[in-house]
């Protein structure tokens, strides 16, 4: 029994019909030589045949060695080892299940070949008694070993090899699989020469954060006059983004009505540690400007910089 090799599943062959991903390994006259991937690699062939419903003027175009590709099982020999593939019949949707489901597998064989490296335990044990069991009751194991992180209950079911296996396996679930939350960031100027004036933009960056939850949390930071930088951090990029362009929407409601302004100067995005590093590079920037410049002016001028949100 091999340390790190082992199928995904439980079957050793795929059954006929269902989809698989292979790796294309070398191109003859009957057909393409394969790999199927989640079965540790056991060979099987897309005949010319089952290439393309067009007809192949250049096998080349149609499928390459070393490329990954989805097809469709047509036969399975399980005497001879033999395994007939096809790729004409797979359609967009097929290729994107599959491709769901390989990525799903790919990641919680990552997760087992670990726990058996670090803990020299054969890796088709890890499956026998964790991984496929889970298959069975969640539909995907990667889905339960997600849910573990918050319900342990998940665990209570599964028999362990030892405790090692069981605290290496849960210690790296949780370094792999807990959500890491997502920093989205807008950035918008904001003005209003009316009579109002500054306190007009304060009034109006504070319905920014009016309606902060401790789940989306929206942030309002001076740049300098009139940009500012709204953040919100949060487990789902979109919703962090749903939740900026809502609070756009109420400074520029707000903004409007004391008859200033609202300019989006960038539309609320994922933002990566380098952006906010050129951010900050910029806020300190523009303040070391600001106190260059402070001396020469009357103090009782009315300057945007000191606001204060």
């Amino acid at each position: 029994m091999s340390l790190t090799n082992c199928r995904f599943y439980e079957e050793k062959y795929p059954e006929v019909e269902s989809f698989v991903m292979v790796k294309v390994m070398q191109i003859a006259e009957m057909g393409a030589y394969v790999k199927l991937l989640e079965y540790d690699n056991i060979d099987g062939m897309i005949l010319l045949s089952e290439l393309s419903r067009r007809r192949i003027r250049s096998i080349q175009k149609l499928i390459r060695v070393g490329r990954n590709e989805v097809v469709v099982v047509l036969r399975v020999d399980k005497e001879k080892g033999y395994i007939d593939l096809s790729k004409r019949r797979v359609s967009p949707e097929d290729i994107i299940k599959c491709e769901e489901r390989y990525n799903k597998s790919k990641m919680v064989h990552s997760i087992m070949r670990h726990v058996a490296e670090k803990t020299n335990t054969p890796i088709e044990t890890l499956y026998q008694n964790i991984g496929w069991p889970l298959n069975k009751k969640y539909g995907h194991a990667v889905d339960a070993f997600k849910l573990s992180i918050t319900n342990p209950d998940v665990w209570k079911e599964v028999t362990f090899p030892n405790d090692v296996v069981k605290d290496e396996l849960q210690s790296y679930i949780s370094k792999r699989l807990t959500p890491q939350p997502t920093k989205v960031r807008a950035d918008v100027e904001v003005t209003c020469f009316g009579y109002d004036g500054i306190d007009a933009v304060k009034d109006a960056l504070r319905t920014a954060e009016a309606k902060n939850t401790p789940d989306n949390h929206v942030k309002v930071k001076l740049v300098s006059p009139p940009l500012y930088v709204l953040t919100s951090q949060c487990l789902e990029k979109n919703v962090g983004i749903a939740t900026l362009e809502d609070a756009i929407k109420e400074i520029d409601q707000n903004i409007t009505k004391a008859g200033g302004g609202c300019v989006v100067r960038m539309a609320p995005k994922a933002v990566t540690e380098n952006d906010d590093a050129e951010l900050q590079a910029l806020m300190e920037k523009r303040e070391r400007e600001n106190q260059e410049v402070s001396g020469d002016e009357d103090e009782s001028s009315s300057d945007e910089g000191v606001v204060e949100v």
